[in-house]
């Protein structure tokens, strides 16, 4: 099986070749014996290229791994193509914080105004990708990760159909932790997952039958015992009589996140701006010694992961378990085997809403439960949404809809639209004036 990652000079993409080499040891059946990487950035790609290799020292069948010229190279006779590009870098992802934060409102990479302005420039590049997919390996299923990853993945399905899935890690971090709070396995348990890409919510938990997930509502020693728990506190997750994504902090506490990242030195974009940019400076002057180099920035980029959220909500460090890196390798990984093997299983996408949600048209991206087969992902059923849960849907899907009119189009005025029905930007105005300083093309002339 043959994996081309779009990216490949990627941070995080030793995490997702580290997930094939664990498929290596093994032996497993379907296993990927290629990886093929390709990328803008030549000196990143080395970078990376050279941790890949330390990493796969002396671990027998770890796939090949070749680094494409061009983007058509890359592609011809893929069987899967993972797409984790950054349009603009970290630089760009440090304007889509900033400028909102300007105004005095939140920021955050895929949330907010924030989310919006990268979807803006990054929705073109992506809808470039998935003609040069169809026309150049037509046979393969794209696996997005590229963020804002349900709007990206909605603006590729027009092109793609049914085979592209967007995949993200919150969800996936969200069931384990919960399952482990109530001392069951989280290989085991069932769930109910619904809603858009970084605004979910875990309703049910269930193990051989038996609900789990009132109980652990009910226990505010074991709700205090993981991550969501801590960021949102008991009596608040009691109320909701659910278990939010994580990045729903941000609409729950509006005000105390933006008070808290008011309050920072630096952006997170800024942060990792800097980090990434001294790992991967120091990492090309010294290539042998790049994977130690990687190591050690990952674990710091782990350490600090939301914490601005946390900052707001008390200050508290992140539980080890949840240090050792992504999560969305596995899903990735997983999704691979369940279409290239047949070898069913669940998982939290995003896909096609079909009748899944009937407030939304059957082609809307909504990330909840699927199962997986060699036919692509197939959403389950779920219980019926609450009124403030499906209220806050409609309202980011119109939000995501009006960014991908804006991007595909070059329209203000649905750009404008996008920005200012956000929930997190509180005026028209405000809007204008974050569309004015920004620098999307075409949208900002």
């Amino acid at each position: 099986m043959r994996l081309t990652i779009l990216g490949g000079g990627g941070f995080r993409v030793p995490l997702v070749h580290r997930a094939l080499l664990d498929d290596a040891r093994r032996d497993a059946p379907g296993r990927c014996t290629e990886l093929v990487l390709y990328d803008t950035d030549p000196i990143r790609l080395k970078v990376i290229e050279s941790v890949l290799s330390a990493q796969a020292a002396d671990v027998p069948g770890a796939p090949a791994v070749r680094v494409a010229r061009d983007l058509d190279e890359a592609l011809r006779g893929a069987d899967f193509v993972f797409s984790a590009i950054r349009v603009g870098g970290t630089a760009g992802r440090v304007r889509d914080e900033r400028i909102p934060l300007g105004e005095r409102v939140l920021g955050q990479e895929t949330v907010g105004a924030g989310g919006v302005l990268y979807g803006l420039r990054t929705i073109p590049v992506a809808m470039d990708i998935a003609e040069r997919v169809a026309a150049a390996a037509p046979d393969a299923w794209v696996i997005n990760f590229t963020n804002p990853a349900g709007m990206v993945t909605e603006a590729m399905e027009t092109v793609l159909g049914e085979r592209v899935i967007g995949i993200c890690d919150s969800p996936v971090g969200l069931v384990r932790r919960a399952a482990r709070a109530v001392d069951a396995d989280p290989d085991r348990v069932r769930f109910d997952y619904v809603g858009l890409n970084h605004l979910g919510w875990l309703r049910s938990l269930t193990l051989e039958g038996r609900e789990l997930l009132p109980g652990l509502l009910g226990d505010e020693k074991a709700l205090l015992s993981f991550e969501e728990g801590k960021l949102f506190g008991p009596e608040w997750l009691q109320a909701l009589g659910a278990l939010p994504n994580e990045y729903l902090h941000y609409y729950y506490f509006r005000r105390e996140t933006l008070r808290s990242v008011l309050d920072s030195v630096e952006t997170r974009g800024e942060f990792l701006d800097q980090q990434q940019g001294q790992f991967f400076t120091t990492a090309a002057a010294a290539l042998d010694k790049a994977y130690e180099l990687w190591e050690r920035t990952r674990r710091r980029r782990e350490e600090t992961y939301m914490a601005e959220s946390r900052a707001a909500s008390g200050g508290w460090q992140r539980d080890s378990c949840d240090l050792d890196g992504g999560g969305y390798e596995r899903v990735a990984l997983a999704l691979m085997r369940a279409i290239s093997g047949d070898e069913r299983t669940r998982l939290v996408l995003n896909v096609r809403n079909g009748t899944t949600v009937p407030a939304l048209d059957d082609k809307a991206i909504i990330e909840t439960v699927c199962e997986v087969s060699a036919k692509g992902a197939r959403p389950l059923p779920c219980a019926p949404l609450r009124e403030d849960q499906l209220g806050l849907m409609l309202q980011l899907k119109a939000v995501e809809r009006a960014a991908i009119e804006a991007a595909v189009r070059g329209d203000r005025g649905a750009a404008l639209r996008a920005l200012a029905l956000h929930p997190l930007v509180d005026s028209p105005a405000v809007a204008a004036r974050i569309l004015a300083r920004s620098e999307v093309y075409p949208l900002a002339v």
